[in-house]
């Protein structure tokens, strides 16, 4: 069981060099336990993905995609989106919550990449972030899975991972996004990135993480912030990588 070898290190005992092995340690495991780790908003060009990100602030992957097939089916465009009816749109994403700002964004983002970008997406985070209702995290989900270049997604999930974690302390997402920067090589950002949000959705949740079920129970320093018994820690554990997670664990 992961609880007989644990490192857990605490605070103010790892050494810099102890941290970035330790850290790229627990890579090693989320690449295993999360090898299909993917962007979960669905999309097919840059401009659908830069357009689902902008919706699934405040409300779910699984909402935003039950939305966009009947809005990527109407706005196929930057100019569609810069000379959209409000109302329809506001209707099409309702569901998303907070319609009528994600409108203001979603107009304002089509009519800049007209204006500014030919109509097309840009493939730089310095003009990236120039655009309406879109930031570095926003940014940096772009670019890792519509151009390949690699980047740091910091959402809720990333960043209560790598603090419970102990990669850092920081609370400010481009801190935050630094910091781990710092600590894996460039190239894992992107999918880092998807590890950590999966793992954070499937085992380490916010409130009781499945501790005792974990597979990078060993070099966690947070290690019994939830259960650690393995049938207990278990049946918290959720989605369709669960089998295969449960068997990590008991495998070690």
């Amino acid at each position: 069981m992961p609880n007989a070898s644990r490192v857990n290190p605490r605070k103010g005992e790892e050494s810099r060099l102890a941290l970035v092995r330790r850290a790229r340690r627990m890579l090693r495991c989320l690449a295993e336990a999360y090898p299909g780790a993917h962007c979960e908003l669905d999309f097919t060009t840059p401009l659908e993905l830069l357009v689902a990100v902008v919706l699934s602030a405040q409300t779910t992957d699984v909402r935003v995609n039950e939305v966009t097939p009947a809005l990527f089916a109407r706005y196929r465009t930057a100019a569609d989106y810069a000379g959209a009816d409000r109302t329809e749109l506001e209707e099409l994403i309702r569901p998303t919550g907070f319609y009528r700002a994600k409108a203001n964004s979603l107009m304002g983002l089509g009519a800049a990449l007209v204006e500014r970008f030919d109509g097309e997406v840009p493939g730089r985070l310095a003009d990236l972030v120039t655009l309406p209702g879109v930031g570095r995290k926003t940014a940096n989900v772009v670019l890792g899975n519509a151009f390949d270049v690699p980047g740091i997604t910091v959402d809720t999930h990333f960043g209560r991972l790598v603090r419970r974690w102990g990669w850092t302390t920081e609370e400010d997402p481009v801190k935050v996004e630094h910091a781990v920067g710092e600590l894996i090589p460039r190239k894992e950002w992107t999918m880092l990135s998807h590890r950590v949000i999966f793992h954070g959705r499937r085992i380490c949740h916010a409130r009781k993480p499945a501790c005792g079920a974990c597979p990078l129970a060993r070099d966690c320093p947070s290690y019994g912030t939830g259960p650690t018994g393995f049938e207990e820690a278990a049946k918290l554990v959720k989605g369709p990588e669960r089998d295969h997670l449960l068997a990590m664990v008991t495998a070690r």
